[in-house]
């Protein structure tokens, strides 16, 4: 009888134990503390923060990762306008380069980065984005496009390149809800 009261006392023993392990797997969240002040990581919300290793790669996918469009990459997360990209669409995006960022007048660019211009840089930002999901041959039959701010962009073509907004499109990379064509300016919307 002895030896089964210690195997009885032994098996309960380590059922405790494993499932006192098995409690312990919570998720626990950080904190960073700087200075005096603590405080937590903002949780982002939305399609676009889901990740998603099997499908093509979505709009807003591209362009975080091309290393040339990081100013743009910035602009789209200070407007909050990741969610927007990620929709099933399709969509077109005319994505300006951090080149054609640069040629903007000096300061335009972190003044509009600001949070109290986010309204006016996601305008911007909006007049780069349409409905459709047409390549670049595609465009030329186009005289102009109607675009996610409600305002109306001019399609051309001069010397066989088409140019939206007056930005030459200088490459199209296929995505998951649409197309991304890369431009060399940044379209502004006309005032209103």
């Amino acid at each position: 009888m002895k030896t089964t009261t210690k195997l009885r006392v032994l098996f309960g023993s380590f059922f405790m134990l494993v499932l006192f392990v098995s409690c312990k797997n919570e998720t626990k969240t950080e904190t960073t503390t700087s200075s005096s002040t603590s405080t937590k990581e903002v949780k982002k919300t939305g399609q676009a923060f889901i990740e998603d290793d099997g499908s093509t790669p979505n709009v807003l996918n591209i362009a975080i990762g091309s290393p040339d469009h990081t100013t743009l990459v910035a602009a789209v997360q200070a407007a909050g306008l990741e969610n927007s990209l990620v929709n099933a669409g399709p969509l077109m995006v005319f994505a300006p380069t951090n080149a054609a960022f640069d040629a903007l007048p000096e300061g335009t660019v972190s003044d509009l980065l600001k949070p109290e211009n986010k309204g006016a840089l996601a305008n911007i930002l909006k007049y780069h984005v349409t409905p459709g999901n047409y390549s670049k041959e595609f465009l030329k039959k186009f005289k102009k496009l109607g675009q996610a701010n409600n305002q109306n962009v001019a399609v051309e073509v001069k010397d066989g390149e088409v140019y939206v907004g007056g930005a030459k499109i200088i490459g199209s990379v296929k995505a998951g809800n649409g197309i991304v064509h890369v431009i060399d300016k940044v379209m502004l919307p006309p005032a209103e």
